[in-house]
C-alpha cells in the first residue's frame, strides 16, 4: 500500500533532499513538502496524509505545537518527530504532544524508508530512552491520572528499556511481533491522552484561579470610585 507523506522542514535544501529521494521510492508518495507548520496546515485537510515527518525547530508555529495540532485534527495520521540531535527534554515533548517516536537526521534514505515503512505497516518505533522517559511519566506521583499502563504494557516498557529488541520482547512474553507493536502505540495513545488531560486540568484550574481575582479587582475599583 502507497503512503502518502508530508514533509515539514525549515532548511529548503534538506526539504528539497528529502521530497526528490523520497519521491523516488515506489511505496512513498510526497504529497506535501512544507516550510514552516503553517504553510502544512493550510494544505492538511486536504492532503491527509498516513505520516507527517516533522522537524521540531521550525519558525512560527513550533515543531512541537504542529504535533499538537495535527494529532488533535488528525488522529489517524502518524507522526515522526525529525531532529538533528538528540535532546530528551524536547523529544519527549513531542512525543507527549502525539508523536509516535523520532528519527534523527543524518540517517541514509535506506534507513529513513524502511522507518517509515515499518511504522506504515502497523510497526511502532520505540527505544530505551523513550521507554525510560515513558515509565517515570506514569509513574509520576504529581499527575493527576495514576499510571494508565497495564501489566502487559509495562511489561514491554521495562524490556525495551533494557534494551532488548521487538523480537526478543515477544519471545520472552510469548506473543508476536504484531502483538508488541500494538501494545507499544497503545502506550503512545495513553501517553497522549494523559498529556491532553493533565493540561486541560491545569488550564481549568487556572482559570477558576484567576477569575475570582478579576471579580475582586473590579469590586476594589467600584468601591475606590
Amino acid at each position: 500500500m502507497v503512503m502518502k507523506l508530508v514533509i515539514v522542514e525549515d532548511d529548503k535544501l534538506l526539504l528539497e533532499n528529502l521530497s526528490f529521494l523520497l519521491q523516488g521510492e515506489p511505496e512513498i508518495e510526497v504529497e506535501g513538502a512544507f516550510l514552516t507548520a503553517e504553510e502544512a496546515l493550510l494544505e492538511f485537510d486536504r492532503i491527509q496524509p498516513d505520516i507527517l515527518l516533522a522537524d521540531l525547530k521550525l519558525p512560527g508555529i513550533s515543531g512541537i505545537d504542529l504535533i499538537k495540532i495535527i494529532k488533535t485534527r488528525y488522529p489517524n495520521t502518524d507522526i515522526i518527530a525529525h531532529t538533528v540531535f538528540v535532546n530528551e527534554s524536547k523529544i519527549f515533548s513531542a512525543i507527549k504532544a502525539g508523536s509516535c517516536g523520532y528519527l534523527l537526521k543524518g540517517l541514509t534514505t535506506r534507513e529513513l524508508v524502511e522507518n517509515l515503512r515499518h511504522l506504515h505497516n502497523g510497526g511502532a518505533l520505540m527505544n530505551a530512552r523513550i521507554a525510560r522517559s515513558i515509565i517515570n511519566e506514569f509513574r509520576d506521583e504529581n499527575g493527576i491520572n495514576p499510571n494508565p499502563a497495564s501489566p502487559w504494557e509495562m511489561q514491554i516498557l521495562q524490556g525495551l528499556e533494557k534494551g532488548l529488541t521487538y523480537n526478543e520482547l515477544s519471545e520472552n512474553l510469548n506473543i508476536s511481533c504484531r502483538t508488541v507493536y500494538i501494545y507499544i502505540k497503545n502506550i503512545y495513545q495513553k501517553l497522549h491522552d494523559r498529556n491532553r488531560s493533565e493540561t486541560h486540568y491545569r488550564s481549568a484550574k487556572k482559570s477558576k484561579l484567576t477569575a475570582p481575582r478579576r471579580t475582586e479587582l473590579h469590586s476594589l475599583i467600584k468601591n475606590i470610585q
